[in-house]
């Protein structure tokens, strides 16, 4: 299992204007921007910028980052042997499978097999190929 990417999560009120003075500071447009239930998600360098009512935030608020890995399954299996726990099982998103585990420590991490498309445009030629 390889890690490809890794975001810092942020936690905004107005994803329009979090993503105006993100876009100075990391020099770029976001990768991805997308809605999932009652959120917006924009990807920008290395920030997920998560936006919607302060009660549907909450329901991610448990995961400190939002790690990007090239096999979910390896992940897994990883976590469970040596003590951790999956705490929100797989599903699926627009950007792939994904699901959060808290590690032997405490850490609470969502982790995230991206689409193919997506590792080729975000990730390119730095992608892991299995």
């Amino acid at each position: 299992m390889a890690i490809r990417k890794t975001y810092a999560r942020l936690w905004v009120d107005d994803l329009d204007a979090s993503l105006s003075s993100l876009r100075p500071l990391v020099g770029a447009e976001p990768d991805l921007r997308f809605a999932f239930d009652e959120i917006e998600l924009a990807a920008i360098g290395d920030f997920l910028v998560i936006a919607g009512p302060p009660e549907e935030r909450a329901r991610y608020g448990h995961g400190s980052a939002t790690v990007i890995v090239d096999d979910l399954d390896a992940v897994v299996a990883g976590l469970t042997a040596s003590g951790g726990e999956i705490t929100t099982p797989e599903a699926t998103s627009p950007t792939g499978r994904y699901l959060y585990a808290r590690h032997a420590g405490g850490a609470e991490v969502e982790y995230v097999e991206w689409v193919p498309e997506l590792v080729d445009r975000i990730i390119g030629s730095r992608a892991v190929r299995r």
